[in-house]
């Protein structure tokens, strides 16, 4: 499984706009410039993100991107879902009918056990974890 580069590019504009100070906000331009994403590109991504409840965005000469909450409070996964809908290992974990084996497979299993942790795992790390892991980047310190 990997997630797509509209999802990375989502967990970039979110971890810019978490390290804002006081629930700042940002225009487009500067977080595409300063993460390195397509404009175009992040465009789609903040509508997706507004729409999910993630951002709010303004317009006009004082208009920009801020997060909706504080960073503790909005977790990888529901970045992650807002652009690439539901994590899903393998369509036989959120389906069993989809597959002929499903009562005898003993990969199922595993499958679901796997997809469980990872969603557990991207449910319960916040963007205000992921902000303070001691790790710094030189684009970083301009924020």
């Amino acid at each position: 499984m990997q997630i797509t580069r509209q999802a990375d590019y989502a967990v970039r504009a979110v971890l810019y706009l978490s390290k804002l100070t006081n629930g700042g906000q940002a225009t487009t331009s500067q977080i595409a410039r300063d993460r390195e994403i397509p404009p175009s590109f992040l465009a789609k991504i903040v509508s997706q993100l507004s729409i999910a409840g993630v951002v709010n965005t303004s317009r006009g000469a004082r208009g920009g991107v801020s997060l909706t909450r504080p960073p503790n409070n909005i977790t990888l996964l529901e970045v992650v879902e807002a652009i690439d809908g539901p994590i899903c290992l393998n369509e036989c974990v959120n389906d069993p009918s989809v597959c002929n084996f499903s009562g005898t497979c003993i990969v199922h299993e595993f499958w679901t056990s796997a997809q469980a942790d990872l969603v557990d795992r991207l449910a319960t790390t916040d963007f205000h974890m992921l902000c303070s892991n001691g790790r710094t980047q030189e684009a970083d310190i301009a924020l």
